[in-house]
């Protein structure tokens, strides 16, 4: 995988919510940035042409990355009554700064996510209840972002959810790591469990059996004060480990990364979305 080497550790860490945990673990602290975009692939798989968002708000190594992995990306050819056919999606790519020692941080793209969600042929949200932010959580200004899976019967309840991925700004104990996550977790997957959902009136998907969707669930004491402006800046984290998820009866679904979506909104899977099949940082 290409990668850059960068000297970040001030600019990484500025504003983070850092306890006074073992050196440990914040050595695994990193710093993403979550951009979007849209792609087109050809009939044969490989990429005919994409756009990302607010180029103008990007660092150049962003952009240097960008414009030498993603064309070199391939995908399972996409099939229209057996046929290959040219195909457009909504994309989310996550880079990832790493540390490597010496204050330098290795950079590189981590995850992708590909999807259209086009009104009518995805599930949409009827009624959704919020989630509650665990009171020892925000009491100890504890923030990070859950990654849920959902699977939505023909009835519009959820069937099943799970925390596919927490990730939290705060380096603690392991012991005090897995505690808030679990806590963060719960508190989403109860919300998760109340909501209703419309299903799709048109499109190829409309009878189907059940449909998979992703959810982040954001909880963070300055929420709120997040401008708009944050896009193209690094956001310090420690990333949680990803959860096996044993109701996907299809490992596509799961072919893109776990917390490479952007913070909020619902996020439909479908099989015959697309699927990268080559490393999204390179060989």
């Amino acid at each position: 995988m290409k990668r850059w080497l960068i000297g970040l550790f001030c600019v990484l860490l500025s504003g983070a919510a850092l306890a006074a945990g073992p050196a440990a673990v914040r050595k695994r602290m990193q710093a993403s940035m979550l951009l979007t975009g849209t792609i087109v692939v050809a009939p044969d798989g490989s990429v005919s042409s994409y756009a990302i968002d607010k180029p103008e708000k990007l660092p150049p190594m962003v952009t240097g990355l960008i414009a030498e992995s993603i064309p070199k990306w391939k995908f399972e050819p996409t099939l229209l009554d057996g046929k290959p056919v040219a195909a457009k999606a909504k994309m989310s790519v996550r880079f990832v700064a790493k540390p490597v020692g010496d204050d330098k941080y290795s950079v590189g793209i981590s995850g992708t996510q590909f999807g259209q969600n086009v009104p009518g042929e995805s599930i949409a949200y009827k009624d959704r209840v919020a989630p509650t932010y665990p009171p020892l959580a925000a009491n100890s200004r504890i923030s990070g972002t859950v990654y849920l899976l959902l699977r939505v019967g023909r009835k519009g309840q959820v069937q099943e959810a799970v925390a596919e991925q927490v990730n939290l700004v705060v380096a603690d104990s392991d012991e005090e790591m897995e505690r808030w996550r679990k806590m963060l977790a719960n508190s989403a997957v109860a919300a998760a469990r109340r909501w209703t959902f419309n299903l799709p009136t048109s499109g190829e998907h409309m009878n189907d059996e059940y449909w998979v969707a992703q959810v982040p669930v954001t909880y963070s004491m300055a929420y709120g004060e997040l401008q708009a402006d944050d896009y193209g800046k690094w956001q310090p984290y420690v990333p949680g480990p990803r959860q096996p998820v044993l109701w996907i009866d299809d490992p596509r679904l799961l072919s893109g990364s776990a917390d490479a979506l952007p913070d909020e909104g619902l996020h439909p899977l479908e099989k015959d979305g697309l699927h990268l099949i080559t490393p999204p940082g390179g060989a």
